[in-house]
């Protein structure tokens, strides 16, 4: 087996992934160009076999293991995509493998690990706690574990991302890269600079679990007291010892971006491309609006689409408020027929949309004097969203926007 993270390795890995993955065409945006005054590609890895890039170092790894590593088995921790990487591939290999997941784990990725052949094991709050049920199971049965990530062979798989990228677009600039623990941005980080010195490579963590960003500026991985982004899948607490070295000598920049920018970005991907990507994968999607327009050629790396409807119906409709297409106002009314009509008329004649309708009666010892009526309503964005506002203030009402969730 050749030497990792080399050109030869990425060759030999390119080569092995392609027996199980999907081709992820780049897919060109002229959405996001306009957005960013750059011209924009999408990298569709959440079209990949099993919803995420992870199965390509997930089967790279494995195909490296020997007969008697393969009887012995396969463990490994993860929350998500990469349980799901390395249960297909540990399957498709003739291995047993044991995922241990944390107990917080929602039961739609706990199903879909088992569905593609693992055990599934439950222990621990947090996936720190999980890696260390693990690495004692794999120690007390002879198994081997599979890093999620702070492995030079994992990292090698998941660089065969940025092969793909250079080989269908060679002239490529910049590449955003999403990173959590660092394997896939380790992987992708270094092949672009053995191929070219030139492209630019830039991480990209959410602003809330920014472990690049720490590990950078003392040196070497730190852990981080914790973290808070509904990118779950990169709130990773410690960048890998085993990546970072790579990262430090390869990556170009790394851009953090809020959850709010991500909730957009969720919005934009599926009114303009129809793709479903997880919070994670939209990393790279937020960060080209933090790029200088220079009409470069950039490839956002949309890592992942493992994402459950629950959490899809609470980003679309934080999304929808923030664009102000969902708002709602408190109007204070005397209590008295006709006054309802008047507002509804109001809100009409703009062409807003009412979907949601409170009558407090009580907020008001004198009943007669003022109740509240609070009116959610549909807009087309923020300028219509005053266009309604303004109106109600014309009928001679004293219109206040009281709500950021519905």
């Amino acid at each position: 087996m050749p030497e990792m993270l080399t050109l030869d390795a990425f060759e030999e890995a390119s080569q092995k992934v392609k027996e199980v993955t999907q081709e992820t065409k780049l897919v060109e945006s002229p959405y996001f160009s306009a957005q960013c005054g750059n011209r924009v590609w999408l990298k569709p890895e959440n079209m990949q076999r099993t919803g995420a890039y992870k199965v390509r170092g997930a089967y790279y790894k494995i195909s490296t293991m020997g007969p008697d590593e393969l009887e012995r088995g396969i463990v490994t921790a993860s929350a998500g995509n990469h349980a799901q990487g390395v249960a297909f591939a540990a399957t498709r290999a003739g291995a047993r493998s044991v995922v241990v997941m944390p107990t917080t784990t929602p039961l739609i990725k706990v199903e879909r690990t088992k569905g593609y052949g693992a055990e599934v094991l439950l222990s621990g709050d947090v996936y720190d706690e999980s890696c260390d049920f693990a690495l004692e199971l794999a120690e007390r049965e002879g198994m081997t574990f599979i890093h999620p990530f702070n492995d030079p062979v994992v990292a090698t798989g998941q660089g065969t991302i940025a092969m793909e990228i250079v080989q269908e677009l060679p002239l490529v600039d910049t590449i955003l890269v999403p990173v959590g623990g660092g394997g896939l941005s380790c992987g992708v980080a270094t092949f672009a600079k053995l191929y070219n010195p030139k492209i630019r490579v830039i991480g990209v963590e959410p602003e809330g679990a920014p472990s690049l960003t720490a590990a950078l500026e003392a040196g070497s991985p730190v852990k981080l007291p914790g973290a808070n982004t509904i990118a779950d899948g990169t709130a990773v607490l410690e960048v890998g010892d085993k990546v970072f070295p790579y990262l430090q000598k390869n990556l170009d920049d790394v851009i953090t971006v809020p959850d709010d920018e991500l909730i957009v970005a969720f919005l934009d991907m599926v009114e303009n491309h129809k793709m479903i990507v997880e919070n994670s994968g939209l990393l790279t999607v937020a960060a080209l609006k933090h790029l200088a327009p220079e009409n470069r050629r950039v490839v956002s790396i949309l890592s992942g689409g493992n994402m459950d409807v629950i959490t899809m119906s609470s980003v679309v409709q934080h999304g929808l408020i923030q664009r102000g297409r969902i708002f709602t106002v408190s109007v204070l009314l005397p209590d008295r027929p006709g006054m309802l009509v008047k507002v509804a008329s109001a809100i009409a004649d703009e062409n807003g949309n009412v979907i949601k309708l409170e009558h407090n009666q009580f907020v008001s010892t004198n009943r007669n004097a003022a109740v509240e009526l609070r009116v959610t309503i549909e807009a087309f964005g923020e300028d219509h969203k005053r266009q309604i506002v303004e109106a109600l203030e014309r009928a001679g009402f004293t219109p206040t926007v009281v709500q950021t969730a519905l």
